[in-house]
């Protein structure tokens, strides 16, 4: 994958700069493995706004991705690599013998027409699916379940890849991309590879309307709100008033830990992402 610039004709061309989609077969989805998405605005059932900055963008449907991948030793054709408007990396159609399609996540390189299986015994090559205990210590992975059979969890976006460090009794020691270490059980499975995309994190917007179309409405910053809005509102021209950066509901930012300790799943944590 690469990035596309353009000449700078106006200040959002000289900035920003769009996906080359060069790996992209397709431009329309398998129908049936889609569904409609319904708008809502950040609000709830009641109609209140529990999720600020939402509304608008550009119309979408859902991609139905299997993260499973749960028919074991039968061999999948790739048929297309497609875009997903709902997620950052790729998503890649494959055919089974009996016809059945499914959506899964692309891995980097992946080629239309290459097969690729799920299961125990599998060969360990990019995007095969099979478990931790069958897979070498420094293999690139991603989309890894977080328990055996509940399908992937982790390492999802575009050019996410984790690596195994260690395999201790019954769990292995991943590397995850935010830096923090964990333990995983050894039967859980992951996708070889690292995910598709990975240029998305190069992606500068340009202007606000792209933003628009994502469906992300503009935010004020509360510097700039009057004192009946924002708790560090207020005050004469820019002034920060001695308020310690924090939500328009006083949860504090910036190094706050918002984990609670008595968290069962602490005890998985080898190092945390912050150290």
């Amino acid at each position: 994958m690469a990035l596309v610039k353009f000449k700078p004709t106006t200040p959002t061309r000289r900035f920003g700069n769009v996906s080359s989609f060069d790996e992209i077969t397709t431009d329309r989805p398998y129908k049936p493995l889609t569904i409609a998405r319904k708008r809502t605005g950040g609000r709830n059932n009641h109609g209140h706004i529990t999720a600020r900055g939402r509304g608008g963008g550009h119309k979408q449907r859902i991609r139905i991705v299997d993260f499973r991948r749960n028919r074991h030793n039968d061999p999948a054709t790739v048929l297309t690599v497609e875009y997903d408007p709902g997620r950052t990396a790729r998503i890649a159609l494959v055919s089974y013998p009996d016809g059945q399609k499914k959506y899964i996540l692309c891995p980097d390189q992946l080629q239309v027409g290459q097969v690729i299986m799920s299961g125990e015994n599998v060969e360990v090559k990019v995007g095969n699916h099979l478990p931790l205990r069958n897979i070498p210590e420094g293999t690139p992975i991603h989309n890894i379940e977080l328990f055996p059979g509940a399908g992937g969890k982790l390492v999802r976006s575009a050019g996410g890849v984790a690596q195994i460090l260690s395999k201790e009794e019954q769990f292995a020691h991943l590397k995850l991309p935010s830096g923090e270490i964990r333990m995983v059980r050894l039967d859980a499975y992951a996708t070889v590879g690292q995910c598709s995309n990975t240029d998305h994190e190069n992606l500068t917007l340009g202007k606000a309307g792209r933003s628009r179309w994502l469906g992300r409405r503009p935010i004020s910053r509360g510097i700039c709100r009057n004192p009946v809005d924002h708790p560090m509102g207020g005050g004469e021209g820019k002034s920060k008033s001695g308020k310690h950066p924090q939500s328009p509901w006083g949860q504090k930012a910036k190094g706050l830990k918002t984990r609670k300790k008595s968290k069962v799943t602490n005890k998985f944590i080898v190092r945390d992402r912050r150290k």
